[in-house]
């Protein structure tokens, strides 16, 4: 794992640095004292993770949080930080965590484990699906590239709505809400399904989806997705849950809030 770290304090790059290396997680991890040139670095050394200050000069860890996920939305961020006050602007930008200096090792591992969520299990799977902040999906570690973002929308609707089947009508009211069904929007659609299928079959993932006489599926069983180990109990995927969900697509709030309620009632 790649991960940057930015403080303006010079002792505390270093004292976070120091717990990077010794985390087997983390294989090179850099650090910068300036959030400006931590920004123009990445724009050509992307990470998986970022540990940034908050109360920083010029530009703050928020600010620079927003402008990391603009370049790589799926870059978790942690904020590290002596001032609580902080919080609640800070989740603005929707981080995978939020710890107060000073932070222990111990603590870091954790955080680091929620950050990057997922059980042992979820990350030896030959097709994964990510659905904790943004969706993805993966075919031995490689993250599908879509061709169009609807195709890449109708699939998250097809996985949030675990192997029922969708007919065409659903799903449009679902992903265009605010329009009407009618002849060409029924043509566009088929136009993101066609895309969708073709792209599936370029990664070897075509087997996680069927349609069968106007109805569309996943087929839960081929592949390892988060929220359906939340579900069935998995403890680790259970507390690596920070309250986002799919987060790009509006439909996708109300089981949103059902994992929320799901994780507080497992919890006590």
């Amino acid at each position: 794992m790649k991960v940057i770290c930015v403080d303006d304090e010079p002792l505390a790059v270093e004292y976070t640095l120091g717990q990077c290396a010794q985390l087997p997680e983390i294989n090179e991890a850099k650090g910068f004292t300036d959030a400006a040139l931590a920004l123009d670095w990445l724009r050509t050394h992307p990470v998986e993770l970022a540990l940034l200050d908050i109360n920083m000069p010029q530009v703050d860890g928020i600010t620079l949080a927003a402008r990391i996920k603009e370049l790589y939305p799926q870059t978790a961020i942690v904020f590290l930080t002596a001032y609580k006050e902080y919080a609640f602007d800070a989740y603005a930008v929707h981080p995978s965590g939020y710890l107060l200096k000073p932070v222990s090792l111990e603590r870091m591992a954790s955080e680091l484990r929620y950050a990057c969520g997922g059980s042992h299990t979820a990350a030896s799977a030959h097709i994964r699906v990510k659905t904790f902040g943004f969706f993805d999906v993966y075919v031995d570690d490689r993250p599908i590239s879509f061709k169009l973002s609807k195709s890449k929308e109708i699939l998250a609707f097809l996985v949030d709505k675990q192997g029922l089947g969708v007919t065409r009508a659903e799903l449009f009211a679902a992903v265009w809400e605010d329009r009407a069904y009618d002849r060409k929007q029924q043509k566009q659609i088929d136009v993101y399904i066609r895309s969708l299928r073709e792209t599936l079959r370029q990664y070897g993932a075509e087997e996680i989806m069927e349609m069968e006489k106007g109805i569309l599926r996943v087929k839960p069983d081929t592949f390892v997705c988060d929220a359906y180990l939340f579900y069935s109990g998995d403890s680790d995927t259970i507390n690596a849950y920070r309250g986002e969900y799919m987060s790009s697509y509006p439909w996708a709030s109300m089981t949103e809030a059902i994992l929320y309620w799901k994780q507080r009632t497992d919890r006590i």
